[in-house]
């Protein structure tokens, strides 16, 4: 069975996944309205896809991270309840947009309307991806921070 604590670990590695597919996915959607070549619209297809279960893992790790790490300070709390905020509204906002591309293609209502409105809504995703990352740094900057000054203090402890 996997521990919590190897979840916990693999989320920094994780995360980096689903941010590069979901950023890249509206620039290939934009390629299908321009080109208008049904390649690029499968890739974007693809693109979401991994880009959303990748999104999904990510979400799951961080949780398994969040509850491993017990010595929270309020300030790192506020950070992390506003990154989990915005990552649970990245992954069910391109949940959605997976189901809407994948009900339009089964339709074959994949039009030059609807790929802008796809197109667009993946601009708002990116927002969402890029508020979930800034916020994701900074907890990474502290926890870092963290590590460090607690590795001095062992160091310094132990020169003595």
């Amino acid at each position: 069975m996997i521990s919590m604590e190897f979840l916990a670990n693999i989320h920094p590695k994780v995360v980096h996944f689903p941010l590069a597919f979901l950023m890249l996915y509206p620039v290939i959607e934009f390629l299908a309205l321009v080109t208008k070549k049904e390649f690029y619209s499968k890739a974007a297809n693809l693109f979401l896809f991994i880009g959303t279960l990748g999104a999904l893992l990510a979400v799951f790790t961080g949780n398994q991270a969040f509850s491993v790490i017990k010595n929270w300070r309020k300030e790192d709390l506020e950070i992390f309840y506003s990154h989990q905020t915005f990552a649970n509204i990245t992954m069910w906002f391109f949940t959605g947009l997976l189901a809407l591309r994948i009900y339009l293609y089964i339709k074959k209502k994949i039009n030059q309307k609807t790929m802008l409105i796809l197109f667009l809504l993946s601009l708002i995703g990116c927002y969402f991806v890029y508020q979930t990352g800034s916020l994701g740094g900074k907890l990474a900057d502290v926890r870092n921070n963290e590590l460090s000054s607690s590795s001095r203090l062992r160091l310094s402890s132990t020169v003595k």
